[in-house]
């Protein structure tokens, strides 16, 4: 069975809590993505993505000057670079999750996204499988909706 650390991004971009929202938009831009981890040393503390810069950020009244430690995601699921390639998708379409970090004693060693798992022609059902339930409305969403 196969691994996550066989498909790992391994030269992931990462910001401390310290970085501002101004230099984490221009990473995001230069690199093309929409997550970041946020790191202490090497070890991961959190990840901050583009709707946290603008849905906790800017819309609560931060400037690009504020530091991302307010908006950032400490509570997030990581997993170790021996989880097999299936439990990786399972927790995805469970946690509705499409980018898990790896990380080993606290350490970041990678990151797994949704797209490392389709692009691998042996893993196309689990990641379409994945797909599937992140992308359908929770239940709570589904409610809201009813209203």
């Amino acid at each position: 069975m196969k691994t996550v650390k066989e498909l790992m991004t391994t030269d992931c971009v990462t910001v401390s809590q310290n970085d501002t929202f101004y230099e984490v938009s221009v990473k995001m831009r230069d690199h093309d993505i929409g997550f970041i981890p946020v790191v202490e040393g090497r070890n991961l503390i959190g990840v901050v993505t583009d709707r946290d810069l603008v849905v906790r950020g800017i819309a609560e009244g931060r400037t690009e000057s504020s530091t991302v430690s307010g908006v950032i995601s400490k509570e997030i699921r990581s997993i170790s670079p021996d989880t097999t390639i299936e439990e990786a998708a399972r927790i995805m379409a469970n946690g509705q999750i499409r980018r898990l970090p790896v990380v080993e004693n606290g350490e970041l060693l990678g990151v797994v996204a949704l797209g490392d798992l389709a692009i691998h022609k042996n893993y196309e059902n689990e990641a379409g499988e994945a797909l599937s339930q992140i992308s359908e409305p929770t239940p709570a969403e589904q409610q809201n909706s009813l209203q």
